[in-house]
C-alpha cells in the first residue's frame, strides 16, 4: 500500500503556463523491502502510459531513477520508504458518479486491452517479480482466506465465505492451470477508476475513463481480471446482477473467454467479494482506526455476495450472457442507469 500526496509544481517561463499536478507516492516500510516489485509495476505503469492508457506517468529523479529509498529514524531503528513521483490524473471515482452502461462496457474493454496489451507488448527481466505465491489478493489464492476466517464475528457471514471456498477448491482450482495466463491490474474496483466528462453540459454529463490508479499487480488470467472488475462495479448498484453482463461484453470484445473461463466467472466473482470481505475484516482487527476506510466495501458487499449465492449460478449466467450476446448482436440493452441513490430502470426491448 502507498500513500499518495497531490504536489504541485510550477516552473518559471517567459509565458505563464498552467500548473503541473503530481502524487507523490510513498510505500509502506514493508512493502518497501520489495524494490524489484514495486520497480516492475512502475515500469509497468510508464509503458501503459507511453501505449496511450490513462495512468499516472513515473517522473524520474534528477540521477534518472524512476524510484528512490528514503530512510527515517524510527525511536531506535530506521526504516526505508521507496517514493515515487507520478503524474495526476484528473476526475471522478466510479463510486462517485452515475454508472451507465457505456461506461460499464467501456471498464471490462478496458481491462482486456490493458491485459491483452501487456501480455504482447511489455517485455522485462523483472516481471518474474510478478509471479507472487501466496499474495493474498491473487484471486488463485481463495483457499487461503481460511487462516483469517477467526475475524468474521456474524455466523451467516462465516457460512456464507466457507461455502465460496469449499466451491472453489472443488470447482475453480482444478482448472486454474487451463485459464489462460497474463498480468492483471488485479484491483479495477470503483476508487480505482477515474472518470471525466466530456459534455458541456452539467446537467446530461456524458462520461469517459479518464484513469486508472493503485498498480499492485500480480500474475494471473484473463478470466481473474473481468470476474475482478465485475464485483466491484456490483458495489454500488442498485442492480448488482445486472452490471455483470455489460463487463463482460466489453471485456469479450477484445478477449473472449473460454468455455471453461466462463463457466467458472460465478465463483471467481464471489471468490473476490469473499477475499475483500474477509480480508476488510482482519484488517480492521489490527487497524481498528482504519475502520472507516476498511469498511467501504463490506457496507454494500455482504448483501451483494448474500444474492448473488440466493439466485444461483445458472440465473446470474443467463442474466450476464443474455446481455453480453445483445452486445454482440450490436442490440446492447442502453436504458439502464446505475447508481447507489438512483433507481435502476431497465428496457431490455427496442
Amino acid at each position: 500500500m502507498s500513500s499518495p500526496f497531490c504536489a504541485l509544481k510550477s516552473v518559471a517561463r517567459e509565458e505563464p503556463q498552467p500548473k503541473e499536478e503530481y502524487v507523490l507516492k510513498i510505500t509502506n516500510s514493508e512493502d518497501s523491502q520489495n524494490p524489484s516489485l514495486i520497480e516492475v509495476q512502475t515500469l509497468i505503469m510508464k509503458f501503459l502510459s507511453n501505449e496511450g492508457f490513462p495512468v499516472g506517468t513515473p517522473r524520474v529523479t534528477k540521477k534518472g531513477e524512476i524510484m528512490f529509498l528514503e530512510s527515517i529514524d524510527v525511536g531506535s531503528a530506521t526504516q526505508g520508504y521507496l517514493v515515487r513521483l507520478l503524474t495526476f490524473l484528473p476526475g471522478q471515482a466510479v463510486a462517485t458518479v452515475p454508472v451507465s452502461p457505456p461506461i460499464l462496457y467501456e471498464v471490462g474493454q478496458l481491462a482486456a486491452k490493458l491485459d491483452k496489451t501487456l501480455a504482447e507488448k511489455f517485455h522485462n527481466p523483472l516481471i518474474k517479480h510478478l509471479h507472487r505465491g501466496n499474495f493474498i489478493w491473487n484471486l488463485a489464492n481463495v483457499p487461503l482466506l481460511e487462516q483469517y476466517l477467526p475475524a468474521l464475528a456474524q455466523k451467516r457471514d462465516l457460512e456464507m465465505v466457507k461455502w465460496v471456498i469449499q466451491q472453489f477448491k472443488l470447482k475453480v482450482v482444478p482448472k486454474l492451470s487451463s485459464f489462460r495466463p497474463c498480468i492483471n491490474h488485479g484491483d479495477l474496483n470503483d476508487h480505482n477508476i477515474l472518470l471525466d466528462t466530456d459534455s458541456a453540459s452539467p446537467e446530461s454529463p456524458r462520461y469517459r475513463v479518464s484513469g486508472i490508479l493503485d498498480f499492485d499487480m500480480s500474475y494471473g488470467c484473463y478470466v481473474f481480471e473481468v470476474a475482478i472488475t465485475i464485483m466491484y462495479m456490483m458495489i454500488e448498484s442498485q442492480d448488482p446482477l445486472g452490471v455483470g453482463g455489460h463487463v463482460l461484453a466489453g471485456f469479450e470484445s477484445i478477449v473472449p473467454l473460454t468455455a471453461e473461463e466462463r463457466d467458472a466467472l460465478l465463483l471467481l466473482v464471489s471468490g473476490r467479494f469473499a477475499q475483500s470481505l474477509v480480508m476488510s475484516a482482519h484488517t480492521i482487527r489490527l487497524q481498528p482506526e482504519n475502520e472507516e476506510y476498511l469498511m467501504i466495501t463490506a457496507k454494500t458487499g455482504w448483501k451483494r455476495l448474500a444474492k448473488l449465492l440466493e439466485v444461483g449460478q445458472e440465473a446470474v449466467e443467463k442474466i450476464w450472457f443474455e446481455t453480453a450476446e445483445r452486445y454482440a448482436c450490436n442490440d446492447p440493452p442502453i436504458d439502464l442507469v446505475l447508481h447507489s441513490d438512483q433507481s435502476c430502470i431497465l428496457n431490455m426491448g427496442k
